[in-house]
This record gives structure tokens, sequence and C-alpha cells, in this order.
């Protein structure tokens, strides 16, 4: 019972300690609380077939997972603390001490982080050890009372009454069990309410609702999807609501978008500081895109088709003026997270940009408030970079982005591929006409064909939607009798200059997933 005891005392002191660290983070910045500053850094160090394969394994619950696992592996550490305890209490309390001092190392050397981000981790510190201590002394006092022996004469009890040893030695242990219990159930409430504070306080920042500007070059109004003809296909424009988020990011930064400022410097003539008001007074563009996300594998999620606004990144680079040779363009979020886009693509003549509006509105927090970079063509990883607060132009031999440095592709195109939405993986459906739908994309070079192929048939063209641009993807479907058995579907898509989709499989690493989709059904 006095191993239980001392093991419950180090996670208690584990849980008051995140709790204390989570609330003061909440006052000061949600991403340097000890379990999320260990998360960060735990994924800037796994190693990239790890990620993928947690992307692939876990989808968007990744991050919930990682943070999980950090967690069990501290409360685990933890007990052991706790069991130190008995006989060699500093030691138990250097342990907590390392434990949080990790945590207070991971957030000072987060790439923006500031001295006070450590503050959370000396809370950290501070609650640990003083819980740790306090929770040991009434396992230990409950410990002494179970092994107690009473004197063999009798003693006075409550009111007059006479106890003997035995009953004295019950009294006591059922007091040290109350007294450890009651510290126990104490440490887990004040906890809960610390680690709720810290949330609600963090859940309480939010973005400042802004009015935006109206584009001086507007898009076209988006015609029908075929949506509203063919039953689960994916709808021409993606809802803000569903848009894929992949990024690395345990906390969504909250940016203040009255001090935000964009910084353009490097290889340039003038380098300048420009404000959003002045970044949204520039002329605005309205432009429907595609984002494909390089960890998307074949016929997977990580897609979504968007329209945006902004200022062509063209004008801003060019407002500073190109100085020397410079390949690369590095961007920086305001977390310090960079990501480097091929300077000769964004002066091609697509539509780069930096994005203050999706869909209709401002940027949410998540896909990147108050500005972001969307390169047309390129996978996100290369080109998207979301929270944007600084331009450099550079070369790729002096500087390094957080991709490039894990040795992904420094130029990756998106490839041309297709999608299956209807009918389901292994799905069952009635026999009948009924139809095969979904969409393809071959971003700046734009989808030239759909083709269906069922069981070992011929390859059968599509029906495409609309067309919305080279730089948006293509809804289509095909028309089946379907007959009763089981049926496998291909599909393959080619773009406008006839070159079909790579049909050799690949993984997302380092340039992205080629491959041709296959999904199995059943017709009953």
């Amino acid at each position: 019972m006095m191993r239980l005891r001392l093991a419950l005392s180090g996670i208690l002191a584990a849980v008051a300690g995140i709790a204390a660290g989570h609330l003061v983070a909440g006052f000061l910045a949600p991403a340097s609380s000890p379990v999320l500053a260990i998360g960060s850094t735990v994924i800037d160090l796994t190693p990239t077939p790890v990620k993928e394969w947690a992307i692939a394994t876990f989808g968007t619950n990744d991050k919930a997972i990682l943070q999980g696992s950090v967690l069990v592996v501290t409360l685990v550490l933890a007990a052991v603390a706790g069991l130190l305890a008995r006989r060699r209490m500093p030691l138990a309390v250097g342990f907590i001490v390392l434990l949080t001092g990790l945590a207070g190392a991971a957030a000072l050397l987060r790439p923006a982080a500031r001295p006070l981000d450590v503050l959370p981790a000396l809370a950290a510190m501070a609650a640990g050890v003083a819980t740790l201590v306090w929770l040991v002394r009434l396992a230990r006092r409950a410990s002494d009372a179970a092994v107690a022996k009473g004197d063999e004469a009798t003693v006075d009890g409550p009111r007059g009454s006479k106890m003997t040893p035995a009953a004295d030695s019950a009294t006591q242990r059922g007091t040290g069990r109350r007294g450890f219990i009651g510290g126990a159930l104490g440490v887990t409430a004040l906890s809960v309410l610390a680690a709720v504070g810290g949330q609600l306080r963090a859940g309480a920042e939010s973005v400042k609702k802004i009015v935006l500007p109206a584009a001086a070059d507007k898009a076209k109004p988006l015609p029908t999807g075929l949506e509203t003809q063919v039953s689960g296909i994916s709808p021409l424009r993606t809802p803000t609501s569903k848009f894929y988020r992949v990024d690395t990011n345990l906390v969504v930064p909250k940016v203040d978008v009255d001090s935000w400022t964009l910084e353009v410097d490097g290889m340039v003539e003038k380098p300048f500081t420009m404000t959003f008001a002045e970044l949204s007074a520039m002329p605005l563009i309205e432009r429907d895109i595609t984002m494909t996300c390089v960890s998307n594998e074949v016929g997977g999620g990580y897609i979504g088709a968007a329209r945006w606004l902004g200022v062509r990144l063209t004008d801003v680079l060019d407002r500073a003026g190109i100085k020397g040779s410079p390949d690369q363009v590095l961007s920086t979020a305001v977390d310090g997270f960079t990501i480097s886009t091929p300077l000769g693509v964004v002066r091609d003549g697509r539509d780069a940009m930096i994005a203050i509006g999706m869909n209709g509105a401002q940027l949410s927090d998540t896909h990147g408030f108050p500005a972001r970079l969307i390169t047309p063509g390129l996978y996100g990883f290369v080109g998207a970079t979301k929270w944007l607060t600084k331009l450099t132009l550079t070369t790729y031999a002096a500087d390094q982005a957080y991709w490039t440095k894990r040795q992904w592709a420094t130029d990756a195109p998106i490839k041309t591929s297709a999608r299956i939405d209807t009918p389901a993986p292994l799905s069952t459906i009635k026999a009948g006409t009924t139809a095969i739908g979904g969409v393809a994309w071959a971003q700046h070079r734009g989808v030239g064909k759909v083709e269906v192929k069922i069981d070992d048939g011929p390859w059968q063209a599509t029906k495409l939607g609309p067309d919305v641009g080279v730089d948006y993807w293509r809804q289509w479907y095909l028309p089946w009798d379907a007959k009763p058995g089981l049926h496998r579907i291909s599909v393959r898509a080619t773009d406008l200059k006839g070159q079909a989709q790579i049909t050799e499989r690949a993984t997302p690493f380092p340039s992205g997933s080629s491959g041709i989709q296959e999904v199995v059904v059943t017709v009953a």
C-alpha cells in the first residue's frame, strides 16, 4: 500500500505541476505550457518516416495522440520519482526538477521564444516539488499509523471511554488514510481548476474581426458544381470549416492584427516593414485555388479548394527590389517556423499571393490569420506559410527552411492525381444505375480528362464538371450500371498537356505521393 501511495504522490505532483504551468502559460503564451513545449520539441526531433506514419495512421488526430503520449510518459516518470521519495527524497525532488527543467529548456529553445516563456516551467517545478513533498509526508504518516504498536495499558478515548491499543492503532491508521486521501483529492481538485483556468484563459484570446477591402481584380462567379447532381461527391468549393489542416503547431497562434507586421529583407535593395493596414491597402486579387498537402496519400483528403483574397507576392517583392542572385523566398511564421519557396516559381506569372481572406471572409486563426502565403501548383510545405510575418530573399546555399533541413524536396510541384469520392471504399451499394464520382487535380497545368476502369475492363472517359481554371480541381463522374458482385474501380487523370498521372506508387516523402487509386465495392 505504501508503494501505491508513493507512486500516486509522484503522479499527482506531476499533475499539479502541469496544471500550474498550463495556468501560467494561459496568461503568457499557450505554446510555452510544459506538455506543449515538450510535444513541439518531440515533433521537431521526430524522424520524417515516423511523422509520415503518424499522419497516415492517425490523420488529424496525430497531435492529440502525441500530447497524450507525452503526458503518459511524464506521469510514468513522476510515479518513479514518487517511489524514490521513500528513502531518497532529494533524488526524487531532483527528478521532478529535471523533468520541469527540460520543459523550460524546450520552451526557451523554440524559434520565437521569449525569456518569459520559462515561467510556466518554473511554476510547474514549484508546484510539483511542493506537492510531492507534502503528499509523501502524508503517505509516510499513513504508513507509520498502519504499523504502529500500541501500549499494553489502555488509554483514554473520546468522552472518557477506554481504548485498547488495537483500537488506538486502528484509529491512527484511519486518520492516516483519511489524511492522504484528503490531500490527494485536494491536489486533484486544485489541478483541475488550474488546468481549466489556463485553458479558458488561452481560449479567451480570439482573432479580431476585420472588414476586408474589395478585390481590385475579382474572380468570376463560381459555377454550380456536380454535388447537386452526384450524391457523395466533394463540393466544388471546400467550406472553410472542412478545409484540411496539417502543420507542426500543437497550439494555433493567436495574432494581434493591430500589432502585426510583415518584414521584407535579405537580398533586397530597400528592406521595409509594413502593417496589416498597409498590406490590405495594396491592390488585391481574388483567385480560386486548390491547395494540397505533400502528406496526402493517393486518394487522401489533405486537399481543399477555396477562393482566396490577397496581394500578389511579386508586388511586395518588387517594392523591395531584388539585389544579387537570390533563388528562394524564405518565409517565416510568427512562431519562427520557416518555409522555402523557389523564387523562379514565384516570378513565373502564377498568382502567388499573400492571402488575407478565404471564401469571402478573413482568414481563420486555424488557416493563418492575419496573412499567409498561397502558391498555386506547389505543395503547402514549399509555398503556403501560415501566420506569415517575414519574407527574406536569399539562396538555398545560405539558408535552409524547416522541411529542407529534413531532406524534403526544394521544388515540389503538385502531382496530377484523381480521387474517388463515391462509392466509398469497401461499401455495399444497390445494383442498378448509379454514379462513380470524385475530383481530380493538376494545379497550374489543368485537368484535361479523367478515366475510370471497372475491374479488368477498358478505361472509360468520365464527364467533367465545370472548369474553374488550371489552378483548381475538376469534379468528374461516370454513370454506371452496377451488376451484383465484388468490383474494383480505378481512376486516373491526365493534364491539359496530355501527360497522364504517374502510375508508379510513391510515398509522400520527399516530393509527394503518386499512383492509381483503386477501391473495392460490393454490389448487392
